[in-house]
């Protein structure tokens, strides 16, 4: 195993960091731009101790030069220093190089896992109910089924591209799973090539898929069925005793979080949640960079039923989102952690699946879409108008007209309360007049 360690710096000593240094995953597929030393205190360090490294950026601007969006988030002071020798660096180097007054902050890959509460495949072949109802979906697409150019990035397992109900949905697509130097004997599918495609390989990011912008060909229509999908896989499955979770590197996901926001994601979805625990929030760069583009990022708020915290839902500006089931009431199994924003249907939920097929599901990770599918629908109708509607205003439309499940203005399980797209368009609506 060859250790990958995240290192951030202050921007006093970046002109004593080499110039031109590749971004991690181009160096991985091309090395013919090796640069083996970063700062002359780090270097003499780790020669001191005979370990050797190559030095790449964790971060690629979106143009030739940073943006101030993302020098704002730091990027360009973020660096992924990669150990030459298999090992993992001894924690007396660690601590050294901690302890030097420029470094802001230094750590190793981190793999976090999420919950996946598992897919009935062919549960059903007649569809009885609409979830959507719950939420009067039928009434917000009145209005709006949604636009092409209104992008919904689903950050999962991938998708099977050639299930029906997503035929010409899925617009862009990305893999940024890759574990390469890690223990993957418990791991389900590839997890060893990043030039694959985003297949999906254990159905989570399908049946996610399928709740935002399926055809409605043998389930229920997607909730933004006209909106397109970027597809960006940043979780593998693996085997945890008989469950089966959903595993990524931390950073590797947030470098899919800025791949989104820099190919046109509107919304961002994460049927996912990561605890926690250490110096640094995860995702926190990323997030602040993609809400200072005025990308609206949704998350489950996790399925463990506890005050737990799951990131990103648990970071300010995400919008957190819990479960209801078709009573309309939160389910045992939501995570209230996170300061949850408002709930939607999550019980037993149809939809698409591995092989062409077709699942039941339940969960926050089949809520999340819910809402994402909603504020494509909402920013699609302002997108007819001529209108680009804030993350400011998106928030003030779900605070302002989800239905209260308590006599609280934010209960700490429900948030504002169940979406309800009757109101939420008729709100939007007047402030778009």
């Amino acid at each position: 195993m060859k250790e990958h360690l995240i290192i951030k710096v202050v921007a006093d000593v970046q002109d004593q960091i080499p110039a031109q240094v590749p971004y991690w995953l181009d160096f991985i597929n091309d090395k013919t731009n090796i640069i083996e030393r970063f700062h002359p205190e780090i270097d003499r360090i780790f020669t001191a101790n005979n370990y050797k490294f190559w030095t790449t950026r964790e971060y690629k601007p979106h143009a030739r030069q940073w943006s101030q969006d993302e020098m704002n988030a730091g990027f360009h002071l973020t660096y992924r220093l990669i150990l030459q020798q298999d090992g993992k660096l001894p924690d007396n180097m660690i601590q050294q190089i901690t302890q030097l007054p420029f470094v802001a902050r230094l750590r190793p890959l981190q793999i976090g896992t999420t919950e996946f509460p598992g897919e009935v495949a062919g549960a059903m072949t007649v569809i009885s109910t609409d979830p959507g109802d719950m939420i009067y979906l039928p009434y917000a697409k009145e209005w709006t089924k949604g636009v092409k150019d209104i992008r919904v990035a689903v950050l999962d397992t991938g998708a099977y591209f050639n299930h029906t109900e997503l035929e010409n949905k899925i617009v862009l697509r990305k893999n940024f799973v890759d574990l390469q130097g890690l223990d993957t004997s418990s791991f389900i599918g590839d997890v060893l090539n990043i030039d694959a495609l985003p297949e999906d390989q254990v159905g989570h990011g399908t049946h996610v898929s399928g709740i935002l912008a399926a055809k409605g060909i043998k389930m229920n229509e997607g909730v933004c069925p006209s909106c397109s999908l970027i597809v960006v896989r940043v979780l593998a499955a693996m085997k945890s005793g008989n469950r089966v979770v959903g595993a990524g590197i931390i950073d590797n996901i947030n470098n899919g979080i800025k791949w989104a926001v820099d190919n046109g994601a509107d919304v961002i979805n994460m049927s996912l949640g990561i605890k926690h625990s250490g110096g640094g929030l995860p995702h926190e760069d990323v997030v602040k960079y993609a809400l200072s583009k005025n990308v609206t990022i949704v998350a489950a708020s996790g399925n463990d039923g506890t005050d737990e915290k799951y990131y990103p839902g648990a970071l300010d500006g995400v919008f957190a989102v819990g479960a209801v089931d078709n009573t309309g009431q939160v389910t045992g199994f939501t995570s209230y952690g996170a300061s949850i924003t408002v709930v939607a249907p999550g019980s037993n939920i149809y939809s698409s699946y591995l092989n062409n097929g077709y699942a039941l599901s339940s969960g926050t990770s089949q809520a999340s879409p819910f809402v994402s599918g909603a504020v494509a629908l909402l920013k699609s109708y302002a997108y007819e108008k001529g209108k680009k509607l804030t993350h400011e205003e998106i928030n003030y439309i779900l605070r302002n007209t989800s239905d209260r499940l308590t006599s609280k203005v934010r209960d700490q399980k429900a948030g504002y309360g169940l979406l309800n797209l009757a109101d939420s368009f008729k709100l939007l609506n007047a402030i778009l007049s």
